[in-house]
């Protein structure tokens, strides 16, 4: 749907794929789809950022040594799946405006994988006024720009990320299955394994370390 999108939002009975553009893992693990569960997936975008503020978390690159190793990893697991990887020219870059172009898109699988090879496969940075208007040829948008300005397109992706925190998602990639969260490009063998056998998450020693005091108290307590 490029316009008149109804705001809605995430149905949490369904299975999601929460991501968002800025993350190499995501593109990592999307570039894997033919490797995922048979559920039917609803590829739903979410500022990473935002989850980042609201979890407390440091921002990607806010340790020089984390974002160095970072990208190191992104490149080594490309290389090892057999992924086609090109760094886009800066990192992090803005991914908001190609959020909001996937959503008026229609946010369908394919649509937001041609966004992600555009950026992570080609290199290209789509948060200039440049890189946008070309990422807007290469989905075949006319308009994109006036497009990612209608209030409905941007009410969404506010509703996505919020809904997405109300299920407590706090970094993407992230699978939503059976009413469970799976973080990260590496946690695929994990959601492939629940797929087959549920009853594993319901088992004494999941139960027993899902809910673990913890030993140090709570953060900043005197």
């Amino acid at each position: 749907m490029i316009s008149g999108i109804d705001i809605s939002g995430i149905d949490a009975s369904r299975p999601q794929w929460f991501f968002d553009f800025v993350s190499p893992f995501s593109y990592l693990l999307l570039e894997q789809r033919d490797k995922w569960p048979s559920f039917d997936f609803v590829p739903c975008p979410v500022l990473l950022v935002d989850l980042y503020r609201h979890w407390g978390q440091p921002l990607g690159g806010a340790v020089p040594a984390k974002r160095i190793f970072t990208y190191r990893h992104a490149l080594f697991r490309a290389d090892q799946l057999g992924i086609p990887f090109k760094m886009p020219p800066a990192h992090p870059f803005d991914s908001t405006r190609a959020m909001l172009l996937a959503i008026a898109a229609g946010g369908e699988f394919a649509c937001v994988r041609e966004i992600f090879r555009f950026i992570w496969r080609e290199g290209r940075d789509p948060s200039t006024e440049e890189g946008f208007e070309q990422l807007c040829e290469r989905v075949g948008i006319a308009h994109g720009e006036a497009l990612i300005e209608e209030e409905s397109v941007r009410a969404q992706l506010r509703r996505n990320t919020n809904d997405a925190i109300a299920m407590g998602v706090f970094g993407v990639p992230t699978f939503w299955m059976n009413k469970q969260l799976f973080w990260g490009e590496d946690a695929l063998p994990m959601v492939l394994y629940c797929a087959r056998t549920p009853n594993w998450l319901d088992s004494r020693e999941v139960k027993r370390i899902s809910s673990l005091p913890s030993g140090i108290g709570k953060p900043n307590a005197q």
